[in-house]
């Protein structure tokens, strides 16, 4: 298997410590990005994602980034961490050839629920999916289902698209935090994992061994979306800052 210089945004998370045991496993060289290298474990690079300035060491030599980051509060802090985060990042990777794999939530086309109109949570995540797809890159967006709501009998994966399940609690699908990280790795490497999105979620079974039916089952995204995804945030009616973001990042990945 190729051994990956996989960037881990997120990885002083409880999803990231997982996802840095897995690359290891795997056989993969973990960058861990921290703000301060003192907080985090492994193999660490300063810097942080509200600053692009910071970034362009932390990037410099990468196979692949794994984002599963996010911060909890307001709109700013979203908009700036989950949305900005992704965007500079891509940013300062450029041109370079590096695979990605982004964590956003099941449910994140769902606006209308009190937790997106908290914090518009839901609506910057989308926006840093769509930064992807645009970016050129290989990638792939996971949408996990509620984390650790698992029975312990409950591992068998299941991989959908549509973000049908519109809930907003653990009905709409469970998921282990060590699972999650195990498809996000496991994604890297997979051809048939590239350009797709889906929401990953648990149910009565053991966990498979080979991910790569599942992958292959799935149906490519869509330009901007995943396949399935209600258009209910229309490009015309997003801010004006997110338009040129897209427009920015869109000209980094044209030759």
């Amino acid at each position: 298997m190729t051994s990956l210089t996989i960037l881990l945004v997120g990885g002083t998370g409880s999803i990231g410590r997982h996802v840095a045991d897995a690359a290891t496993r795997a056989g993969h060289t973990v960058r861990i990005l921290s703000r301060s290298t003192r907080t985090a474990t492994g193999s660490a690079v300063t810097g942080d994602l509200t600053d692009p300035a910071s970034l362009k060491a932390a990037v410099d030599g990468i196979d692949a980034v794994v984002f599963t980051h996010g911060t909890h509060g307001g709109e700013p802090g979203v908009r700036d961490v989950d949305y900005g985060g992704v965007r500079n990042i891509l940013t300062a990777i450029g041109a370079q050839p590096v695979r990605i794999a982004l964590m956003t939530a099941i449910g994140v086309t769902v606006r209308d629920g009190s937790y997106n109109r908290s914090a518009k949570a839901h609506d910057w995540k989308r926006r840093a999916e769509r930064l992807v797809r645009v970016s050129g890159h290989p990638y792939t967006i996971v949408r996990p289902g509620w984390f650790d709501y698992n029975d312990a009998d409950q591992h068998q994966l299941h991989f959908l698209q549509g973000d049908t399940r519109r809930a907003g609690n653990a009905s709409d699908g469970v998921i282990a935090r060590s699972q999650i990280a195990d498809v996000l790795i496991a994604s890297l490497t997979s051809p048939a994992a590239d350009r797709k999105t889906f929401e990953l979620v648990a149910d009565r079974g053991p966990a498979q061994t080979d991910l790569e039916p599942l992958f292959a089952a799935l149906t490519p995204d869509t330009p901007l979306d995943g396949p399935g995804d209600v258009n209910n945030q229309p490009i015309a009616d997003e801010p004006a800052a997110v338009q040129s973001d897209l427009d920015q990042i869109t000209r980094i990945a044209q030759p």
